[in-house]
């Protein structure tokens, strides 16, 4: 799950896009703290670009300097969630390729068929792919489509038409934005309409005409005039182009197959304060405590719902639902847990004690609200256990006498496929086992999710005021059912553990290494950075033996060379530096840069 933004000004000689856009990353930050980054276009379609790892505080530093360096009248942005691939600097968007027309793209979502992707555009369409990423993929895919023409200059139905041919390739779920340099921006979302992208318009500040901009959710254009009655949602399958000086021109670039919105943006991913899809977030999530507190009343008996002495929301995305729950209830609402905001998602961090430790850095719990207390515990959803079992931990320490715990969303049982890397099927707590087995794994008194038919019901009713609705419009819900909108080869999922593997492999190499430099290292951590690690079939990571006479570490049955501390032997047997951070080499990149 990533952020994308796009903006152009109707005054061409405009150089504040940059500005704008900048803002829009701190209002869409939630969507990804990986990485971030800007890329304009001036007069004369000159291309400058700031991105790199990190919040958009470090990359731009805190006082925005680096935004001087990007003057133009248009540009895009983009803030990267990890998902199932590497997360080098290389692969902070947007991304670039000069071939043909100069062309800067953003992509939330992921294509399901990257490898069959990667193999057309090695062999036939002879195009260099420079990371793991399938967004790069998407792009030179794109460009491949674009170059088909065989013009020097194109208009909006040939980029219409290379869009179709695209979207015939690329399998999966998306919303993109791109730019081509001098021409304007485009914007488009797959043809089941799995990620959000909205359109806003506004009276230029600078002259005549009308200022556009394209982004994740509508909070963003809200906050920079953009008024509510003024945006609208891209439609699945639908892509606009908006050349300088000129409204939007719309076109069905592939059928639509269908209406079925990511349920996971609904239940934590989207500010509470955006409508996707004409939905109200804030009210999806008030109709789900609703729902969530008729569920309870059934799972629970009359002397336990009795007993209960508090309903206490584990923030944030559940502060919206708990109150709902305890009025449904008839329960005292409290704040019983204090957030730290400046710790990241504990369910991305790399290994299971960083995750454990990451919750009690991000949470702290009020004596004064458990001590003594039947306490209910809402939280958004339960992904790996590992959170939740810390938080229960935390309520008990603090004095609680009974804990229950019930989440917003069904059980989570089966993989994201389409931009969020939750976890592996075997991972989450919820995969092949029962309620039973995961209060007490969690330590809690009972457990209690969310029906999904409930939780769709919650999401259809809440169509915010003056809005409708696609009368065949779903949701995608495959992370709770295992039926994805879109077809799913069945040797996808097995290729999408060893990419995790991989992912996982590179993060608990650096982490040990970081470790021995600076002392802290156990011997796990020691073993690890001076062995390496292997990625077994099953995509589990596991320390790669130290019994081997090649000073080579076996990886699918593949022997590569072992690095140790940074380095890695030739086979002169001189000792090399290797990289240990991957740059992006298609501009020249402020963010790859310290000070």
């Amino acid at each position: 799950m990533c952020g994308i933004l796009a903006l152009i000004h109707a005054n061409a000689s405009e150089t504040s896009a940059a500005r704008e856009l900048h803002e829009a990353l701190y209002l869409l930050q939630h969507r990804g703290q990986d990485a971030c980054g800007i890329a304009t276009c001036a007069s004369g379609g000159k291309i400058y670009q700031c991105k790199g790892n990190g919040l958009a505080s470090k990359v731009f530093r805190d006082d925005g300097a680096r935004i001087s360096d990007l003057p133009g009248y248009m540009g895009i942005g983009h803030l990267r969630y990890p998902t199932a691939g590497s997360s080098a600097n290389a692969e902070a968007q947007p991304f670039y390729v000069n071939s043909p027309y100069g062309v800067i793209f953003a992509h939330n979502g992921n294509l399901i068929n990257a490898p069959e992707l990667k193999r057309f555009l090695d062999y036939e369409a002879h195009r260099h792919i420079n990371t793991e990423s399938d967004s790069e993929c998407m792009l030179n895919i794109f460009a491949n489509e674009l170059n088909e023409t065989g013009k020097a200059r194109v208009n909006d139905k040939d980029i219409f038409a290379a869009l179709s041919r695209m979207y015939e390739r690329c399998v999966g779920g998306w919303a993109c934005t791109a730019m081509l340099a001098g021409f304007g921006i485009i914007g488009f979302r797959d043809a089941y309409g799995i990620r959000p992208l909205v359109l806003g318009s506004r009276p230029s500040n600078n002259g005549p005409g009308m200022d556009y901009m394209m982004a994740s959710e509508s909070v963003a254009l809200k906050q920079l005039g953009y008024k509510q009655k003024d945006i609208i949602d891209i439609l699945p399958g639908q892509a606009v182009i908006i050349q300088k000086g000129t409204s939007p021109v719309f076109s069905q670039v592939q059928a639509q197959k269908g209406y079925a919105p990511d349920i996971f943006e609904y239940v934590y991913f989207a500010r509470p304060d955006s409508i996707i899809d004409g939905i109200s977030v804030s009210q999806s999530r008030e109709n789900m405590g609703y729902e969530l507190a008729v569920a309870i009343s059934k799972v629970l008996t009359p002397q336990e719902l009795k007993e209960i002495n508090v309903v206490i929301p584990i923030p944030e995305t559940s502060n919206t639902s708990a109150p709902c729950v305890a009025a449904r209830l008839k329960k005292p609402f409290s704040q019983g847990f204090v957030k730290n905001r400046y710790v990241f998602r504990t369910f991305i961090m790399p290994g299971q004690k960083a995750r454990e430790k990451g919750v009690r850095r991000k949470l702290n719990a009020m004596e004064e609200k458990f001590a003594g207390k039947n306490v209910l515990l809402i939280d958004d959803s339960i992904v790996r256990g590992t959170t939740s079992r810390e938080i229960v931990n935390m309520a008990r320490e603090a004095g609680a006498l009974k804990v229950y715990f019930a989440s917003c969303a069904p059980p989570i049982t089966h993989a994201h496929i389409y931009g969020i890397d939750l976890a592996s099927p075997s991972e989450l707590i919820a995969h092949e086992r029962n309620t039973d087995v995961i209060a007490k794994h969690i330590g809690a008194d009972k457990v209690i999710f969310q029906d999904l038919e409930d939780l769709e019901r919650a999401c259809a009713e809440a169509v915010s005021p003056g809005m409708t609705v696609h009368k065949s419009q779903k949701f995608e819900v495959g992370v709770f059912s295992g039926i994805y909108v879109t077809p799913v080869d069945a040797g996808y999922f097995a290729h999408l553990e060893k990419v995790r593997g991989e992912t996982r492999k590179m993060k608990m190499m650096e982490h040990a290494r970081e470790a021995v430099a600076n002392g802290s290292a156990g011997q796990r951590e020691f073993d690890i950075a001076t062995n390496g690690i292997k990625v077994k079939d099953d995509g589990d990571v596991v320390p790669a033996s130290s019994h081997n006479p090649s000073g080579s570490v076996a990886v699918n049955g593949n022997h590569i060379e072992q690095k140790v501390q940074g380095k890695r032997k030739r086979e002169d047997g001189e000792e090399t530096p290797s990289p240990r951070e991957q740059m992006d080499i298609s501009l020249h990149n402020f963010g790859d840069y310290a000070g």
